[in-house]
């Protein structure tokens, strides 16, 4: 019988898994807000572009490469500080933003923490296969 093949995403640490989908859900809520949920500006804002360098990192997470989770892991906290700044200077009668800048406070660190989770043991094997070269080159010229 055909069995249907496997997606790779699918057969990822649940570390990876979490972090492809917290970024999925961070262009939501950037997309979501700044065009119909509460823009700045009544009927959508400029700010929708926000969620463009969020993005362009989807195909390289898809594929997999730890480069693309180290950069993105780097990008998100210029998420985190926009989501602190306008939870704090939003003025009162815009509480739903807060709300929406507290979500955004809060997808940050759980991504940040979930790329560590997955990049962690891939930086510890490259680490232990970049001593074990080491040894070997240093074993042949004694």
């Amino acid at each position: 019988m055909n069995q249907p093949l496997p997606l790779p995403a699918l057969q990822a640490p649940a570390s990876l898994r979490w972090s492809i989908g917290l970024w999925l859900l961070l262009i939501t809520l950037c997309v979501a807000w700044e065009w119909f949920l509460a823009p700045l500006r009544p009927g959508g804002s400029w700010l929708v572009l926000k969620a463009l360098p969020l993005m362009l990192a989807v195909p390289g997470m898809l594929r997999r490469p730890a480069y693309t989770l180290q950069w993105a892991s780097l990008l998100v906290w210029l998420y985190f500080t926009e989501g602190v700044v306008r939870a704090t200077s939003d003025p009162g009668t815009r509480a739903f933003a807060r709300w929406l800048a507290g979500a955004e406070i809060g997808f940050c660190p759980l991504f940040f923490f979930a790329a560590m989770a997955y990049l962690r043991p891939l930086k510890r094997a490259a680490k232990i296969a970049a001593a074990a070269q080491h040894n070997i080159t240093h074993s042949r010229h004694e």
